[in-house]
C-alpha cells in the first residue's frame, strides 16, 4: 500500500489551498487534475501522467467487463415539448 499523508487546507487568498510533502515529488508549478467525486472525496494527479491514470482505470476493468455488450436499458416515455411551446423553460 502507498504511504498516506495527512495534510491540512488552508485559505489563500480567495482559495482554498494544501501544502504537498515533498516526498510526493510534485514541483512547484506543475499542472495538476483534480477530480471530486462527491463533496468529500477528490483524487489528483499530475496533468502529465493523465494518459497513463486512464490506461490504469481501463486495465482495472474485469475481463469479461463487455462480453455481452452493452445490452439496452429500460427508459421511461418521456413527452417532449413542442418547438413552439415556450411553457418548458419557464
Amino acid at each position: 500500500m502507498a504511504k498516506e499523508y495527512t495534510v491540512k487546507s488552508f485559505k489563500s487568498g480567495n482559495s482554498v489551498a494544501f501544502r504537498l510533502p515533498k516526498a510526493l515529488g510534485i514541483e512547484a508549478g506543475e499542472d495538476m487534475v483534480i477530480v471530486a467525486h462527491s463533496p468529500d472525496s477528490i483524487s489528483i494527479w499530475k496533468k502529465r501522467d493523465a494518459k497513463n491514470v486512464f490506461m490504469r482505470l481501463y486495465g482495472s476493468m474485469s475481463p469479461g467487463f463487455m462480453d455481452e455488450g452493452r445490452q439496452d436499458a429500460e427508459q421511461a416515455e418521456y413527452d417532449w415539448p413542442r418547438p413552439d411551446d415556450h411553457s418548458a423553460a419557464a
